[in-house]
């Protein structure tokens, strides 16, 4: 039996886990308002707690569990989609279905399992209405002007999970001011809508569901008053969550809500905050198709590396130095894949996984210990055993595990390297151009070259000191081969 023990945020220790129900292990993860693509930080809670729903499932038999019930919600009904919507001059429907499937695609990039359930918002409207009707009928939740507020003062454990008090909540926090508001603190459980934007029918008007209630609504239906786990980032810990458990637990008081909650810590950037105003903001995408400041295409499993390489609950840094590091070990694997199996296109389950992985992971998801050490340790067995040799099998069941199986970085990795060795030899050819085009005073080709390298991708710096190629946003070595035909040599 594997006993797994995390790090419970409410109570800030590390507690050994054990279901409510061993026949249905229950979890409840915040997923994407869906109005734009994914960005980097985004990601990283999609990723974590893919970890934590593989090491359940895995470890689920030998403990005698049942089923693992994965629920991951998409909001998609709020402010932001509206405005976004009306930004971008199209209805809400598409807006949502196509960042959905944005979504959809960028995690399955990085290896994330699709969850057992993902409930969207809009279905359930009506369990919304039923959860705020029984906060006011507990005198926890009161109608004014439109709208239904819940009443912080009617849970004398609100900011218990968070550790703030009230009076810090309120002079940290941006809190509405409204009139309709018995207290600052309140917060929106249902809001009125305008003509033009979405609405349901309600006992308070046409109007639509505040932020919170949604995953309260969601959450009960789906695994019930009281549940196992519930995860996210940090950054919801207040409000969103501290709203959730003082809303789940004063309408359905019979349950106890989330028994644990975990929270991943934050992302940076080369030491920074990510943020557009620094320039070092990018999505998901941006990453996998080369539209970020380091310029190559980062594939998913290198992104999915560097983020287990640092634990959950410390903060990320994310660096285009771990991103090359990561693709170099990644790259070496792929090649061992073809040296070490008779078949190298063999698909691993990720059942014959590695004893001490599954130990590092259930003590608190300790992945470090398995990106800094582990995996090293099992890809030098494998390379100093035979072809198809139990060494070799744990080790690629292992990775499948992890999530680390489904990419051809060995391709992309040879792919980029051309790439860069016909930067060298453009970058002489066009230096060559150049001096005979001052002799000559008759620069079109320099301009034709120029054009044709950025049309692929590539920076050009020309100044007194010489000529440099660099890849830019949007480089793809396939691109390159555009040049060939203008009878330049690459």
């Amino acid at each position: 039996m594997t006993e797994i023990h995390l790090t419970n945020t409410r109570t800030r220790t590390k507690e050994r886990f054990e279901p409510l129900d061993p026949a249905n292990v229950r979890m409840y993860v915040c997923g994407p308002t869906v109005y734009d693509r994914a960005h980097l930080g985004n990601a990283r809670p999609a990723v974590v707690f893919d970890v934590l729903y593989r090491l359940l499932r895995h470890v689920a038999p030998e403990n005698g569990w049942g089923k693992v019930t994965y629920v991951r919600n998409i909001t998609d009904v709020e402010d932001k989609i509206i405005d976004r919507a009306r930004e971008r001059g199209i209805g809400i429907d598409e807006l949502t279905r196509t960042t959905t499937e944005w979504y959809h695609q960028d995690m399955a990039a990085l290896g994330v399992l699709p969850p057992t359930r993902e409930p969207h918002a809009t279905g359930y409207i009506p369990q919304m209405v039923e959860m705020i009707e029984a906060l006011i009928a507990r005198g926890c939740a009161y109608a004014a002007e439109g709208h239904v507020l819940f009443s912080v003062e009617s849970y004398p454990d609100y900011g218990r999970l968070s550790g703030r008090s009230v009076e810090d909540m309120v002079a940290g926090a941006r809190v509405e001011v409204a009139p309709y508001k018995k207290n600052p603190m309140d917060f929106v459980l249902w809001k009125p809508s305008a003509p033009d934007e979405p609405g349901w029918e309600s006992p308070w008007g046409r109007g639509r569901p505040g932020w919170h209630i949604e995953c309260s609504a969601m959450s009960h239906a789906l695994l019930g008053a009281s549940f196992d786990i519930h995860g996210g980032g940090a950054d919801l810990m207040f409000p969103h969550h501290e709203n959730e458990v003082a809303q789940s637990c004063c309408a359905h008081p019979e349950g106890s809500f989330a028994r644990y909650w975990l929270h991943n810590e934050m992302l940076q950037v080369e030491g920074k905050k990510m943020s557009k105003s620094l320039g070092n903001f990018f999505t998901v995408r941006d990453l996998l198709e080369g539209n970020w400041s380091g310029g190559w295409k980062v594939p998913g499993e290198v992104i999915r590396f560097v983020f287990l390489g640092t634990h959950y609950r410390k903060p990320m840094d994310w660096t285009e130095e771990k991103a090359r590091e990561a693709q170099g070990h990644l790259g070496a694997w792929h090649r061992l894949k073809r040296h070490a199996l008779s078949d190298p296109k063999r698909v691993f389950t990720g059942q014959n996984v590695d004893p001490q992985v599954v130990e590092a992971l259930a003590d608190d998801l300790n992945t470090p210990v398995i990106f800094q050490r582990r995996l090293f340790e099992l890809a030098r067995d494998a390379k100093m055993s035979s072809v198809d040799s139990a060494e070799v099998e744990r080790f690629f069941e292992t990775l499948a595990f992890l999530g680390l199986h489904n990419l051809d970085v060995y391709r992309l990795e040879r792919q980029q390297a051309v790439g860069r060795a016909a930067l060298e030899t453009l970058q002489q050819t066009l230096v060559a151009k150049r001096a005979e085009a001052m002799r000559t005073k008759d620069f079109s080709e320099v301009d034709r070259m120029k054009a044709a390298l950025v049309a692929a991708g590539v920076e050009v710096r020309m100044s007194k000191a010489g000529v440099e190629l660099l890849p830019a946003a949007g480089f793809d070595p396939a691109k390159l081969e555009a040049l060939e035909e203008e009878g330049w040599s690459v």
